[in-house]
């Protein structure tokens, strides 16, 4: 992977696919790098188990179902 820009197409000049692009501005050696690791790290953390997740029900209310009023500059319309 290098820092140069690529404007052609969707390869890097080595014939490798290009997994990081810089759109605008010039990254570091550094920062991509720190971009990098946090990619493969991400990439590489086991998913979760389908009965553990944090949120299992939806956290929506029904309008029906709410206790009256709000005025409009209350935080919960």
């Amino acid at each position: 992977m290098s820092a140069e820009p690529n404007h052609g197409g969707a390869r890097a000049a080595g014939g490798d696919p290009q997994l990081v692009r810089v759109e605008k501005g010039q990254a570091s050696v550094e920062e991509l790098a720190a971009v990098t690791a946090l990619l493969v790290a991400r990439a590489a953390r086991r998913p979760e188990e389908p009965g553990q997740s944090a949120r299992s029900t939806a956290v929506w209310r029904r309008l029906e179902r709410s206790g009256g009023y709000r005025p409009p500059h209350s935080w919960q319309g």
